[in-house]
């Protein structure tokens, strides 16, 4: 059975839908010869060769891994694309290396976020997440400068416009602050580009500090140090399969119970070590303001 070519190689981890229509559009993968255009439907054969820039990708060894997802606490100060042309820091550098896969954002944080970013190896996993149509929830922590008011609260909530359209919170929660340096917890359902940020600039509200702390059910780690990550384990990722209609997974990469504390706790110190080393301004705490250590979350349902 034919499927779009995009989707195939989505499906072997060898990136988001998205992106891999981006390199359908830029003339950099070929099918057993032919450069590939947007709307290609393919079968996989034996014998089937699929370039990108040049070099065979595969498809089989991709189909049989099993599908991994990392939290991964991002730092202010790193960049959500795989290379940087001015040598920046990129959320992928810190990344465990993989063979005959690789990571997939599953969407972005722009430069000045931090918070949770997911990442998996399954390309379809991610593509279903990311779509709007699926409405999966978004909850932030967010630091705001500004005079707020009941009719700006109502605003928020019942919608504004934005140059891309219309957008409003789901639920808005107060956590403390003084005077007008004050923490909200927001929760969303679309991850349109700088939307909780807009959404508070639009009633005329500036966004000082933003945390993502939760995607789905899925929480930040507690204690997990700015620029570390942890390995979900099956529970977690047959949730996220289910929760896109994906059919769940039943073997897990987590090593067997005996070992993880050990391995988390070598993954942290690694974490924390490069994080010094790449990018020590992000270690910095909340500058300026009140200091409700990691600001208490919301419910998780509105």
């Amino acid at each position: 059975m034919s499927e779009k070519l995009q989707k195939v190689l989505a499906n072997a981890g060898h990136g988001s839908r998205r992106e891999i229509e981006t390199m359908i559009e830029a003339g950099r993968i070929s099918v057993d010869g032919k450069i590939a255009k947007l709307g290609d439907r393919v079968e996989v054969v034996a014998g089937m060769k699929i370039r990108l820039d040049g070099h065979v990708v595969s498809i089989k060894e991709s189909e049989e891994a099993v599908c991994r997802v990392l939290a991964y606490y991002k730092p202010e100060g790193e960049l959500c694309t795989r290379s940087d042309p001015e040598g920046r820091p990129t959320v992928f550098d810190r990344l465990p290396k993989l063979r005959g896969s690789r990571w997939v954002a599953v969407g972005r944080l722009d430069v000045n976020t931090s918070g949770l970013l997911l990442f998996t190896t399954d390309g379809e996993l991610a593509n279903r997440l990311m779509h709007p149509s699926r409405e999966v929830e978004r909850e932030y922590a967010v630091r705001v400068f500004g005079q707020i008011d009941d009719e700006k609260l109502k605003q928020l909530s019942k919608g504004v416009q934005l140059e891309d359209g219309p957008a409003a919170f789901r639920t808005i929660t107060f956590q403390g602050g003084e005077g007008i340096n004050q923490w909200y917890n927001v929760t969303l359902t679309e991850g349109r580009n700088r939307e909780v940020r807009r959404l508070w600039e639009a009633v005329g509200v500036q966004v000082s500090r933003l945390i993502r702390v939760r995607y789905g059910d899925i929480d930040l780690p507690k204690g997990l140090p700015r620029g570390g990550y942890t390995e979900l384990d099956l529970k977690a990722i047959n949730y996220l399969r289910e929760l896109v209609e994906l059919q769940p997974e039943t073997v897990s990469k987590l090593p067997v119970e005996r070992d993880r504390r050990r391995v988390k706790a070598n993954q942290i110190r690694r974490a924390v070590k490069r994080h010094s080393q790449v990018a020590p301004g992000s270690r910095r705490g909340a500058p300026g303001s009140s200091k409700p250590g990691k600001p208490a979350k919301s419910s998780k349902r509105s």
